[in-house]
């Protein structure tokens, strides 16, 4: 079973309920994966404190232009269109802009453009506890993560329980997370600002087609919007969260809800209970 994490937003507690699920599914002695799929900004590891026993470098295939061969057709230009390559007399490569495709090296009449690798991160897996542990980390000032998620993505194991961590947001990295997961829990808060990023948050899963449910962080704070969407929607709400002092302490000093709050693991057993109802279709969203 496959389960994302995800927000409208950053800073909603999406790695909070992340954390929270993995430790609860281990201590029930299932086979469990957490892997940070926020691979700009993964967090997971202060939580979790794992020992990494493995880091891969991930690369993609960039375009490397001959210029003796190259006769400035454009052609490559042209099939381009993510406008990674320019042409003035000669093709030019902005490499951080270009998506591995391959397709300008296929254009290419002169054959003048090879492929090499390059690496935009690394993939460290490890343990934490009973917890199979994986996280990406996109090196410093690289635009495409689709790729290096992807490459986490590779890492679930066949038969576990994988708690994959989206990135906030909506747009390509968070498609990349959510693709073909069995079910995906969003997490909002009761403000008009959670509201707006719910709203197109459930619009991009609805189009993928992807069972989903609800968590409100901070629930008893701002107003009851969240809750009459969601009703109105249709879309269960599978677990709020109140807003507790103690939780923001646990969570500055790395430890997870589940441990610092005790009262609130029967709250994350019956999240799990209702996940594995919906996700095996036997309700609706």
């Amino acid at each position: 079973m496959k389960i994302a994490i995800a927000s409208g937003k950053g800073g909603t507690g999406k790695t909070t309920v992340a954390v929270n699920l993995a430790l609860l599914f281990s201590e029930k002695g299932e086979v469990v994966q957490y892997l940070d799929c926020d691979v700009e900004e993964p967090n997971g590891h202060i939580f979790l404190k794992p020992d990494v026993a493995k880091s891969d470098d991930v690369g993609v295939l960039v375009p490397v232009v001959d210029e003796g061969k190259c006769d400035g057709c454009r052609k490559c230009a042209d099939k381009c269109q993510y406008h990674a390559i320019a042409v003035l007399q000669k093709a030019l490569v902005f490499s951080e802009l270009c998506h591995g495709c391959g397709g300008c090296a296929l254009v290419c009449p002169k054959g003048a453009i090879q492929e090499k690798n390059r690496t935009i991160g690394k993939v460290e897996s490890g343990r934490a506890g009973q917890v199979d542990f994986v996280q990406g980390r996109l090196n410093v000032g690289e635009a495409m993560s689709p790729p290096l998620i992807r490459s986490v993505k590779a890492k679930i194991i066949k038969n576990a329980i994988a708690i994959l961590d989206a990135p906030p947001g909506t747009s390509c990295p968070v498609v990349t997370t959510v693709r073909d997961v069995d079910y995906v829990l969003l997490v909002t808060e009761p403000t008009p600002f959670g509201l707006n990023d719910l709203k197109l948050a459930v619009d991009m899963i609805r189009k993928l087609k992807l069972r989903h449910g609800v968590v409100i962080n901070r629930a008893d704070s701002g107003d009851s919007r969240v809750r009459d969407y969601c009703e109105a929607e249709r879309i269960k709400i599978l677990l709020e969260i109140p807003e507790d002092r103690r939780v923001a302490e646990a969570y500055s000093k790395g430890i997870p809800m589940i441990e610092a709050l005790p009262e609130c693991k029967l709250q994350f057993e019956k999240l799990i209970i209702a996940i594995a109802t919906v996700a095996q279709g036997r309700s609706g969203y």
